[in-house]
Formats: structure tokens, C-alpha cells, sequence
């Protein structure tokens, strides 16, 4: 039987390119949802055909950045637990970024099919879910959070954080959640 080759790893500069491909487009489509890859591959500083060969459409592209973006808040969450007063400023913190992010996510609903949107929607719920049990695990050992609280349940509740524009509302939409997680 035939070995199956592996992929052979992506060289140090292609994988710079990417990493740098993403960061601006994470920063450039925050701010303007419609800005055109052109203009992110200019700003990055690589060509078209950089751009294009590692996200060879826009969703390819936005669906990176979101799945970068989600991976960054998950690997935050130790660091996080660690740092904080509690778990309950843990959560709320986490809670704040991620609603900022989804906000964002929102706005490039557009560029992404239904399809696309499942599949991330789908691709980041375990990641997601397993990230606040931590957080909630640690505030029912430091008596912050109640116990017994599913991470399904309040991730479900925290949604409402995020379907609205940042600002007062939002704030006291998070803070009325927290005080009903809190023990």
C-alpha cells in the first residue's frame, strides 16, 4: 500500500504573508466591511497574487479572520481566569470582547454565503462553549459565579450583547446578564 504523502509546510515567508494578510484585514474590515481585497493586499504590502493565493475569495478571507478572531479570544481565556479578580470579571470581560467581535462578525454578514456562515457558526460553537465552562467552572470554585450553570445557556442569554450597538445599552444589558450568573 502507498504511503500518503503530507502537505509540505507552507515556507517561513509564505506563512509571514499570511499572518500579515490577516492582522490588516482584521483591523482594515472592522472598520469598512466593504473594503475591497485590493486594498488590503496594498496595505499589507503584498500583491494581488499573494493575497489571492491564500484566500482565493473574500469570504475565504473574511471566514480566516473570523476564525482567527475566535481562536484568539479561546486562547485568551486561561490567561484571563488567571489574571482576573475573579471569575465573574473574567466573564465579563470575555464576554465584552467577544460581543465586540461578533459585532464586527455582523457587519461582513454580507460577504459571507449562508453556507459559510453555518459552517463558522458551527466551526467555532465548541471552541466557544468549552472556553466559558472554564471560566464558569473557576467561578463556582471561587464562589463568584452560580454553580451548576450551563455554558450553552449563557452563551445563549450573552447573544442579546451583541445584537445590539456598543454602548450604554449594551453595557447594562451585560451587567444585568452577570448579576443573574453571579452567585
Amino acid at each position: 500500500m502507498p504511503v500518503a504523502e503530507s502537505p509540505r509546510p507552507e515556507r517561513t515567508d509564505a506563512q509571514r504573508n499570511r499572518a500579515r494578510i490577516l492582522e490588516v484585514a482584521r483591523e482594515v474590515l472592522a472598520v469598512d466591511g466593504d473594503a475591497s481585497l485590493n486594498s488590503i493586499a496594498k496595505k499589507a504590502g503584498v500583491g494581488q497574487g499573494t493575497l489571492y493565493r491564500h484566500f482565493p475569495t473574500r469570504e475565504a478571507l473574511v471566514l480566516a479572520v473570523y476564525r482567527a478572531e475566535i481562536q484568539r479570544v479561546v486562547d485568551w481565556t486561561p490567561e484571563l481566569v488567571e489574571s482576573s479578580a475573579t471569575a465573574s470579571v473574567a466573564l465579563r470581560a470575555w464576554f465584552a470582547h467577544l460581543a465586540e467581535l461578533l459585532r464586527i462578525k455582523r457587519g461582513l454578514a454580507d460577504a459571507v454565503t449562508a453556507a459559510g456562515h453555518d459552517a463558522m457558526t458551527t466551526e467555532s460553537h465548541g471552541p466557544v462553549i468549552s472556553a466559558i465552562a472554564r471560566i464558569l467552572r473557576a467561578g463556582e470554585a471561587d464562589g463568584s459565579l452560580r454553580p451548576g450553570l450551563d455554558p450553552d445557556d449563557v452563551l445563549m442569554v450573552m447573544s442579546c450583547v451583541w445584537r445590539v450597538p456598543a454602548g450604554e445599552q449594551a453595557e447594562r444589558l451585560l451587567d444585568l446578564i452577570l448579576d443573574a450568573v453571579r452567585a
